[in-house]
């Protein structure tokens, strides 16, 4: 058999020999680079190789008595603190942050939970319990004896706690016990987790609210301290047991294992408020965001758009959120786009349970209809009231003018007669009313006692058609009656 020319099974086979040393040239380049990865990592973000871990238990307790000058130093930063939140003063608030010593006791808690130490959990509780109480009453005296006190951008923040404050409680908290573990602690980040996890402030708001008997402010002041608390102790016990700091030992062994029970449980007790606090914080921060961006996606086609979303009112409550809409003076919206808006919400996971509430311009209308309605009808019934008055009244008078009219002045009269007609011995007068049944008038009558001795029969006559004569003229009557009595 002749021989191949060309040997082509040589030549491949040094190809794929070339191919196999080139993919484990790769590999053997891609392990070393995941490796010095790692270990760039591990050099990068491994903190336990620099951790001093007696005199880290050792500063944490130092800190957690309060007596003596560390009570003075809290009296005195709750005034800077209550003073910077009363002047609106960033600074000034900032300041009393850097002084406080709320952290020690907080601190303890976590140390104490991580590390199987019930007695420094004892001290830890009892002393942040009297830093509350002692800070509530510094706070509240003296927004209470502080002539000049109002709600201020800084009191209000203090408020309304939402998530963000429980992740910086977290990562301020974690930030501080990693630099306290660390050899040589680093000041800057001591001071720098004071100033973002605020637990002056909230203290000192509380205080305001307990003073000014606000007790929206007080609690929501005493929530914020509350996360905080929770979640600084939160995160001490994690980075402690990330570190492996050793638990305590105690020569008795159903104490070791009871105690070891009760830190067990604290660890969950704490846990249970943190998990809780986080999501309904979280939930309540989900609300605003979906609120407001169903306000702006949804609503924006309206006419009145700026005016509705400005004066939009958002409530939350974990058993039945609202968005109220305002639409006073304006144009009234269509109900089939209320409808429509209202179905829109279930595309916003956060506001299903939210209930949409329009306060339409007719609504204002009908109360203001309705309340002219009840306006006009109490004027009508005034308007009764007077012009009854004023029947009754004009009745009156004219009842009294017919009286004036038919009331002589006997006085007057009397002394006239008298003068004129020295004869008469008496004279009397009163008004008689005559009736046929058919109707009735009243005749004035003048009742005369003659001297007979001294004039004639004749006389008398002619003295008293005389007399009744001027007695009409003079009181302009053309009816009335003289007799004689005698």
């Amino acid at each position: 058999m002749e021989e191949s020319k060309f040997n082509f099974s040589e030549d491949e086979a040094k190809k794929n020999q070339a191919v196999e040393d080139s993919k484990k040239a790769v590999s053997k380049d891609a392990k070393g680079l995941f490796k010095n990865i790692k270990k760039f990592l591990k050099e990068l973000l491994d903190f336990r190789e620099d951790t001093d871990r007696d005199e880290t238990i050792e500063a944490i307790k130092k800190d957690i008595p309060f007596k003596g000058a560390t009570a003075w130093i809290l009296v005195c930063s709750i005034f800077v603190a209550s003073i910077g939140l009363n002047a609106n003063s960033t600074a000034v608030v900032i300041g009393a942050m850097l002084i406080s010593p709320l952290m020690g006791p907080i601190l303890g808690i976590g140390l104490s939970v991580a590390v199987n130490d019930i007695d420094t959990m004892k001290k830890s509780l009892i002393n942040l319990a009297t830093m509350i109480v002692l800070s509530l009453l510094t706070a509240y005296l003296f927004f209470w004896l502080f002539p000049l006190s109002e709600d201020t951008s800084e009191l209000l923040g203090r408020t309304k706690p939402d998530i963000r404050d429980v992740l910086i409680a977290f990562f301020g908290g974690s930030a501080l016990m990693i630099a306290r573990t660390k050899k040589g602690t680093i000041a800057s980040v001591i001071f720098g987790v004071a100033i973002a996890t605020a637990l002056m402030p909230p203290l000192c708001t509380a205080g305001y609210g307990l003073a000014k008997a606000n007790w929206p402010y007080f609690f929501g002041a005493m929530y914020l301290f509350v996360i905080n608390t929770i979640f600084i102790a939160l995160a001490t016990f994690i980075v402690l047991k990330v570190l492996r700091f050793p638990m305590l030992k105690y020569a008795n062994s159903k104490k070791r294992k009871f105690i070891a029970r009760i830190a067990s449980l604290l660890a969950v007790v704490v846990m249970i408020p943190a998990v809780w606090t986080f999501v309904e914080v979280l939930r309540e921060s989900n609300f605003y965001v979906d609120a407001r961006s169903y306000v702006e996606n949804e609503l924006n086609g309206l006419e009145d758009y700026e005016y509705i979303k400005k004066n939009v009112i958002f409530k939350y409550d974990a058993k039945g959120s609202s968005i109220e809409f305002n639409t006073y003076g304006l144009g009234e919206v269509p109900q089939s786009t209320i409808d429509l808006i209202k179905h829109r919400k279930d595309a916003y996971p956060a506001l299903v349970n939210t209930d949409i509430i329009f306060n339409q311009s007719k609504v204002e209308q009908y109360d203001n209809m309705k309340y002219m309605e009840q306006l006009r009808f109490r004027d009508s019934v005034d308007l009764m009231s007077q012009t009854q008055k004023i029947a009754f009244l004009e009745n009156r008078l004219r009842t009294l003018s017919v009286l004036e009219k038919n009331t002589i002045p006997f006085n007057d009269v009397l002394q006239e007669v008298q003068i004129n007609y020295e004869n008469i011995e008496t004279f009397s007068y009163a008004n008689r009313i005559h009736s046929n049944f058919k109707t009735s008038d009243t005749i004035p009558e003048f009742l005369v006692t003659w001297n007979k001795e001294k004039v004639k029969k004749a006389d008398i006559d002619k003295d008293q058609a005389k007399l009744e004569r001027w007695l009409k003229v003079k009181l302009k009557l053309d009816t009335l009656v003289v007799k004689s009595v005698n």
